[in-house]
């Protein structure tokens, strides 16, 4: 029998090695997925902690830590409440006005699309506004039992927010005695290894965390600036959807900002949509090189492919949550694998 050569071993060390770790990723998401609220819950959780822990802190100066974290969470309880009345209130007042710009914009953007070079048929939007009434009125029954099963799924999702305010509290008053008993418990050969890849874990995503949630919020204002100049409607609700659509990193924010630019098509004309679109490059420049750059320094920083990479895979096994929970899980394990290999480097140089 001829040798095998060395290339050959070689890969196929390195293959058998890649259909474990593809069996180990595979098991983990079939876990999250089975069991999706609890990942998730616990996922909030850790983001509240990782953004309330500094402030806690500073709040033990002055009062014993469960007080500290009782103000802390009842503060951004308010403050998050108090926004989101603010942005009712705003939709609230704007509707009419709304409703009345956006029916003069339809009619404004036939006319153009009737003109060339499009030379669209006069009656084509108005078949279309017939079609989409004929089909809501055909499928109204589904519809309706459509949205009293979403009424089900709102027990889940307050389930999966005390379930997350529940978390936040115990790791927030007493995360690291919890974490200081879970690594005495394990054996002396590895519990100096799991307290690095715990410490290289939490700073990764703490400085993640803080890093995507400054991103956002000055993507947000920005967004809701720019709008308020141009006249658009809705100005706040559409600046807040684009602090939320940013924690989603290269297609959370052009996607808001594309639902932005059609309400300024509707409501302000074609000029005030073009603005808004300018806004995708020049918002997608300012963050990609000045806020990623100084900001996620705190963090891992990674590659714009494996970013890309990271969310489609998220979204494709998990949705939206996949998504959200893919470039921050890809950032922690990278710093935990850089860590330990740093560790065990640094063990071996020792003399």
């Amino acid at each position: 029998m001829a040798p095998v050569s060395a290339f050959l071993r070689t890969a196929a060390s390195y293959a058998w090695r890649l259909l474990v770790v593809g069996a180990a990723v595979y098991a983990v998401f079939a876990v999250l997925g089975r069991f999706h609220e609890i990942a998730v819950a616990l996922f909030l959780g850790l983001v509240v902690t990782a953004l309330l822990a500094v402030p806690v802190r500073w709040m033990e100066r002055v009062m014993p830590r469960a007080p500290a974290v009782a103000v802390c969470l009842i503060g951004s309880a308010v403050l998050l409440l108090g926004g989101l009345a603010l942005v009712g209130e705003a939709v609230a007042g704007e509707s009419t006005t709304l409703v009345r710009e956006f029916r003069a914009g339809l009619d404004s953007i036939e006319a153009w699309l009737e003109r060339p070079p499009f030379r669209l048929n006069p009656g084509a939007l108005s078949d279309v506004q017939s079609r989409l009434g004929e089909y809501l009125s055909s499928h109204r029954s589904t519809l309706v039992s459509t949205a009293l099963s979403g009424a089900g799924h709102l027990v889940e999702v307050l389930a999966v927010v005390a379930l997350a305010l529940f978390s936040a509290v115990l790791f927030l008053h007493g995360g690291d005695r919890q974490w200081s008993w879970f690594c005495a418990q394990l054996p002396d050969a590895s519990r100096e290894r799991v307290g690095v890849a715990g410490r290289a874990a939490w700073r990764t995503f703490t400085g993640y965390t803080h890093g995507i949630v400054l991103i956002a919020a000055t993507n947000a204002v920005l967004v809701g600036v720019a709008l308020y100049f141009l006249g658009v409607p809705l100005a706040v609700p559409l600046a807040l959807l684009e602090f939320f659509a940013a924690f989603v990193p290269l297609v959370g924010s052009p996607v808001a900002l594309a639902v932005a630019a059609v309400v300024a098509l509707a409501a302000k004309g074609p000029v005030a949509a073009a603005v808004v679109v300018a806004l995708i490059v020049v918002i997608g420049q300012i963050e990609g090189h000045l806020l990623h750059p100084l900001v996620m320094s705190w963090a891992v920083r990674l590659h714009p492919l494996v970013v890309a990479v990271s969310v489609i895979a998220g979204a494709i096994a998990a949705g939206v949550v996949g998504a959200v929970v893919a470039v921050p899980l890809v950032s922690v394990t990278w710093s935990v694998y850089t860590a330990l290999r740093d560790a065990r480097l640094g063990a071996a140089a020792a003399p």
